[in-house]
């Protein structure tokens, strides 16, 4: 598989994918057509237009796969589909009431590049157990597409010390997940995302990672470090 899960599509400072973009046509190499996947905004159109506008100067166009007739068709003819953020429940709702899961993972699975940010990185994992949204809408169940064997939270937050907030840290969610749930969790700050080639995976960016694993203190991981053994995960869920 070729895999390009990012935490964020933008980074304070830059345009939509502009931090990333080195990552994005290296994926896309020798091809000059992606499917966009926008059901995690309501705006649809908007949405797809945005996505053209950053890729056009690389010559990639963009085809919204709200515009299909047979949207599993659209999925098994891609040369590459981009599953982009917003509200991970709305996104998977419509991945189930389509029929799209089942296509995107025998697609990605069979060597068609697949690129996610955020609630679209979410879906790559077996789970949308470790997003940050809220559940505006009711999916018919939390199985997403299961690239990777292990969770992903993006936009990862680190605790800040000086803070007064009385709610939960991030860190702190993803500990209760494990305390009902025994899978690795890679929290990915924005500007960074994991790539996988293959049989291996790297962490990409700028800004690093915590790894987080039932039983274990969070581990630090650093731009550019090796992380192929998160693909040899086995999850047990509800356990």
């Amino acid at each position: 598989m070729e895999l390009l899960l990012l935490s964020s599509s933008t980074k304070h400072g830059t345009g939509f994918l502009e931090h990333a973009m080195p990552a994005v046509t290296e994926l896309l190499a020798g091809r000059d057509r992606l499917l966009f996947v926008p059901f995690a905004k309501q705006d649809h159109d908007g949405y797809e237009a945005t996505v053209q506008a950053a890729v056009a100067p690389h010559g990639i166009t963009v085809e919204g796969i709200h515009r299909a007739a047979d949207p599993v068709a659209a999925v098994r003819d891609a040369q590459a589909v981009f599953i982009g953020g917003g509200n991970t429940f709305r996104l998977l709702a419509a991945l189930h009431r389509l029929g799209l899961l089942t296509a995107l993972r025998e697609a990605v699975r069979g060597g068609t590049p697949y690129m996610g940010a955020s609630a679209g990185t979410n879906m790559a994992c077996p789970s949308l157990r470790t997003s940050n949204d809220m559940p505006i809408v009711q999916p018919p169940s939390f199985e997403a597409i299961g690239l990777v064997p292990f969770q992903i939270n993006p936009h990862y937050l680190d605790p800040d010390p000086g803070s007064t907030h009385m709610g939960e840290t991030r860190e702190q969610r993803i500990a209760e997940f494990l305390e009902d749930n025994d899978v690795p969790v890679l929290g990915v700050r924005e500007g960074s995302w994991l790539r996988v080639r293959g049989e291996r995976a790297e962490l990409g960016g700028a800004t690093g990672a915590r790894l987080f694993a039932r039983g274990s203190e969070p581990r630090e991981l650093e731009p550019g470090e090796d992380v192929t053994f998160l693909l040899s995960t086995e999850p047990h869920f509800d356990s």
